[in-house]
């Protein structure tokens, strides 16, 4: 038995120590911008302690918060105390671990565009490496509005807080959206790369950080049954479904900015679609599995402005009720505008044109206030071609679908034909289900763990390269032109239902339907 620092951890055994020590990165100092924002205290700062709590993060690991307020090293200790007990598991804060913690916590109040706000981060950082708290390594967290994303990466390269030594990492994380559309993000992109290189620069899409997500890979590669079938011969279509219960709740002015198309669909729905419909990698490393997603992504046809009505629908939520009680809205939403054009709701057709795939639909949808919250991938296979089951009732019997669920309730189920007890042939659907807590008997890590720790480890597979985005973006950079110039037909499903009829019409076409979640 091998017993953790004190006050860093619980004991753990041999293996689990061997397991650690692989997966435990250098020292470093985790800058965040933004330290005073929401995503700070829901996600980031409780991932960082939950890493030290197991012990993955090393003592010498310091975190510099960087923003506006007005608060001192020890006011930001004690708002992040308050962060991690209200937006970590409720087991997670331990006084004795939280102090250790704590004491490498730093603070820099600042304006993200004043020069001597980044002379005086970049001797604090110097302090920390002259007292022997970190190596010199660098991660540095945007979680600021986008708009000072560029900013940001410039100040610090005007500072030398940019520059890698030989035994040194300087790396950027920068939240999504990677730009508004496809000249925005280019522009975004040339200014960020003319300071940190691409291997330093990690695009975080937290989706791809989820248990269920990165099981897609193991799922499809590491069993022999599923690869043989997956495609375009057995698989009829795929739909892939962001579905949300709630609204816009406080981010009303951002979201009437962005709309369903950049929040979710451009960057979440098209990196879980890649990984569906990807080849098999050459090695689970970082570039073998970019360079696979980026070929499924490039075997998408762009969405023609002429085209836009057949392959894509969008819609904005109305008033409605969701679980009973009544809510307003999108118009009525704070911070909306009160003739806002912008969606709430996204349905797509899309086709990826290459070998495998090729006449085989991939169907997306994504909306808010629907009649529940729940993300899923359906791989609808092809009916059986014959039914040899003379004068037995089969009309009910459906095709095998394998269900992949992402949130809530991680796991799988693949549904298929079974016989009934008795001694007639009568035939049901059933399903075998996989669940992560039940299986493991452990709650799925929080995806911002498994990202900053990759990060810091400087694994980039789980995030996005540039040509990914890119590509993403020249997809639908004609559909995001004509709905900005083009009115939304108002208000054309009620919260609480699964979008307008239109997109019903689109499935409809195709003579398939919507899966009921």
């Amino acid at each position: 038995m091998t017993s953790a620092p004190a006050g860093m951890g619980h004991p753990a055994t041999a293996f689990d120590l061997g397991a650690r020590l692989s997966r435990t990165p250098a020292p470093a100092a985790v800058v965040i911008f933004g330290a005073s924002g929401d995503l700070t205290h829901r996600k980031l700062m409780p991932a960082l302690y939950s890493l030290a709590l197991q012990q993955l993060l090393p003592p010498e690991m310091t975190v510099v918060g960087v923003s506006q307020t007005a608060w001192d090293d020890d006011q930001f200790r004690e708002e992040m105390r308050q962060a991690v007990a209200t937006h970590g598991p409720t087991h997670m804060l331990d006084a004795d671990i939280w102090e250790a913690f704590a004491r490498r916590l730093h603070y820099v109040p600042a304006t993200f565009d004043d020069p001597a706000a980044y002379e005086q981060l970049r001797n604090t950082l110097t302090t920390l490496h002259q007292g022997g708290e970190n190596p010199g390594n660098r991660l540095f967290y945007l979680a600021t509005a986008p708009e000072f994303f560029a900013l940001i990466a410039e100040r610090l390269g005007a500072a030398g807080l940019a520059d890698e030594q030989a035994d040194t990492f300087s790396r950027i994380v920068i939240e999504k959206p990677f730009g508004e559309d496809l000249g925005s993000a280019r522009t975004l992109n040339q200014r960020v790369g003319s300071v940190f290189g691409e291997r330093q620069t990690y695009r975080i899409d937290h989706y791809l950080g989820k248990e269920t997500v990165q099981n897609l890979l193991v799922l499809r590669f590491g069993n022999a049954i599923f690869e043989p079938i997956w495609n375009r011969r057995y698989v009829d279509h795929v739909q892939i479904t962001v579905a949300e219960d709630l609204g816009v709740e406080t981010r009303g002015g951002y979201y009437d900015q962005s709309g369903a198309l950049r929040d979710i669909v451009q960057n979440h729905i098209f990196q879980v679609l890649s990984l569906v419909a990807m080849e098999p990698p050459a090695r689970f490393d970082s570039r073998s599995v970019h360079d696979e997603k980026v070929k499924v992504l490039r075997a998408i046809p762009e969405i023609a402005a002429e085209h836009a009505h057949d392959a894509a629908v969008r819609g904005q939520y109305r008033a409605g009720f969701i679980g009973g009680q009544p809510v307003p809205g999108y118009r009525e939403e704070r911070g909306v505008a009160p003739d806002s054009n912008t969606e709430t709701f996204v349905a797509m057709r899309l086709t990826v044109d290459n070998w495998r795939w090729a006449g085989t639909p991939f169907y997306l949808r994504t909306g808010k206030r629907m009649p529940r919250r729940a993300t899923e991938v359906a791989i609808q296979f092809k009916p059986a071609p014959h039914l040899p089951f003379a004068q037995t009732a089969v009309e009910s019997t459906e095709p095998n679908l394998l269900i992949l669920r992402i949130q809530p309730d991680e796991g799988a189920s693949l549904r298929f034909s079974a016989k009934v007890p008795g001694p007639q042939v009568d035939i049901r659907n059933v399903s075998m289900d996989f669940q992560y807590g039940s299986s493991f008997l452990k709650p799925s890590a929080e995806a911002y763990e498994r990202l900053l720790l990759d990060a810091l480890l400087g694994d980039s597979t789980l995030f996005a390269r540039w040509d990914e985005v890119e590509r993403g973006w020249e997809i639908v950079d004609e559909l995001l032109q004509r709905w900005g110039t083009t009115a939304i037909a108002a208000s054309n499903y009620a919260a609480g239902t699964w979008g307008p009829t239109e997109a019903d019409a689109l499935i409809r076409r195709d003579g398939r339907e919507w899966r009921r979640l």
